[in-house]
């Protein structure tokens, strides 16, 4: 398989089956900009997507329950899909746009076979590719609801997210989601430092560039603080009156 040119440089979202998928409904309804959208597995049944990336055999969908609440959905978009979706091997029952994953072109240039899972896959697609900005959504693996849950891969997922940040990749995650500690609280972050009397953070500095400071300083220079005005009903005088227009 021969590269994608048009991906070079272009913002892709990939969205999971993690609770913070929702966040990639909000994203999309506060017109957040995705030039193509990647969906992992059944969520290709859900969402407008350009691509599916699905990494099991067709016949565990086809053949067998093996896949639990999954299983028909993608069975469905498996024997007529006009989007491209890619898995390990062929099925002459799928759809023509099934596509077998270039998976020699891909260990053979990024040098690397660490790929545990279907998300790890889209992410090194996208590495491969030269994609400029990537946005995840429903990537999660664990939740801090559940402590004794988590699925098995994120750590392979991070690897990745690392290397393509190391490429130059800007690399968004869901507000909601557990992956790179996107929803520890920022006083909690920076572990050592977070049992200080006054946590030392990350900042996100003007020229774009990372640095840390101490809770008590970004509260001041860097979190701007309004503060609202509360009408009751014997505050008459500072009502704002129907409009003339709506």
């Amino acid at each position: 398989m021969e590269k994608i040119k048009s991906l070079e440089g272009r913002t892709v979202a990939i969205v999971g089956l993690g609770a913070s998928w929702f966040d990639y409904n909000l994203a999309k309804s506060h017109d957040q900009h995705f030039d193509e959208v990647w969906a992992i597995n059944s969520v290709a049944s859900v969402i407008f997507h350009d691509r599916v990336f699905m990494m099991d055999p067709p016949s565990r969908f086809l053949d067998s329950d093996d896949a639990g609440s999954q299983t028909n959905s993608i069975k469905k978009f498996l024997i007529n899909h006009d989007k491209p979706i890619y898995t390990c091997t062929e099925d002459e029952r799928c759809t023509k746009n099934l596509q077998q994953y270039p998976i020699k072109e891909i260990v053979r240039d990024l040098n690397c076979h660490y790929l545990n899972n279907t998300v790890a896959y889209a992410i090194a697609f996208a590495l491969w590719n030269k994609v400029g900005r990537l946005k995840l959504f429903g990537i999660d693996f664990s939740y801090k609801e559940n402590l004794h849950f988590a699925e098995a891969g994120r750590g392979c997922v991070e690897f990745w997210l690392c290397k393509c940040s190391e490429a130059g990749m800007q690399i968004e995650v869901a507000a909601s989601s557990a992956l790179l500690d996107t929803s520890v609280p920022l006083e909690e972050k920076l572990y050592g430092y977070h049992r200080l009397k006054d946590p030392l953070v990350p900042v996100m500095l003007e020229n774009k560039t990372l640095s840390v400071d101490k809770q008590s300083s970004v509260n001041k220079k860097y979190m701007q603080k309004t503060t609202g005005t509360l009408i009751g009903r014997h505050d008459e005088h500072l009502k704002v009156g129907e409009p003339k227009k709506w």
